[in-house]
């Protein structure tokens, strides 16, 4: 059974996508265009009662929440493809570690950016709000600053090794780096930035990225 994953222009979306192609598994996609609401249509509440993105259907089973999509994916097939959990207990540790900390500390400024900056059309009154950008980008500072000391020990952020809590940052620090004229923020700090240079370089972001650019 062919997974489907709803949303593949969407940033979330394409943390699945990248651990699909990781594992090697197939899949096809169905688009939702959420700037102009489709993912507010009763037909898509019924699979992602919050209407966000993405939602993966595997026959009969449905998932939603990127970061849980992946873990299940990478549980699920752990024997083939990259492996991305991890090898021992300690190292599933860090690497569950970092997705927290991806989704606690990361995620939240770098999507208030994303959102004033480049899609100001999600937003209630369709205006960005300078005083977010100026605090979200600041908290992001401080991210960083901790993410450079632990790059300065490991190539990746678990370890030495690419896992899924590499993955989940490459969709918004991709709009960071190429679209939002804040690349500083990567490059500026030299082992981010050549963290940031080996996971964006993986052909398997460079495949999601050929084959579903974002809507901008």
């Amino acid at each position: 059974m062919v997974v489907k994953v709803y949303g593949p222009h969407c940033a979330s979306a394409k943390r699945v996508l990248v651990c699909l192609i990781e594992k090697e598994i197939e899949f096809e996609v169905v688009p939702i265009n959420v700037l102009e609401g489709e993912h507010k249509n009763p037909e898509y509440l019924k699979l992602q009662p919050f209407g966000t993105i993405p939602v993966i259907q595997d026959g009969d089973y449905t998932l939603y929440e990127s970061r849980a999509i992946m873990r299940y994916y990478a549980e699920k097939y752990r024997s083939q493809g990259v492996e991305l959990l991890g090898k021992t207990i300690e190292e599933k540790g860090l690497i569950e570690q970092w997705l927290e900390v991806e989704a606690q500390n990361y995620h939240p400024s770098a999507y208030n950016l994303t959102v004033h900056v480049l899609f100001p059309a999600l937003l209630a009154d369709n205006t960005p709000n300078p005083k977010v950008i100026e605090e979200s980008e600041a908290k992001l500072v401080k991210v960083l600053d901790i993410y450079e000391e632990r790059l300065s020990k490991s190539k990746y952020l678990a370890g030495d090794f690419f896992s899924l809590a590499d993955i989940s940052h490459l969709p918004f620090t991709d709009y960071i780096v190429k679209y939002m004229g804040k690349e500083y923020l990567i490059k500026d700090r030299k082992h981010v930035s050549a963290w940031w240079d080996d996971i964006s370089s993986r052909p398997s972001w460079k495949k999601v990225l050929e084959l579903y650019s974002p809507p901008i």
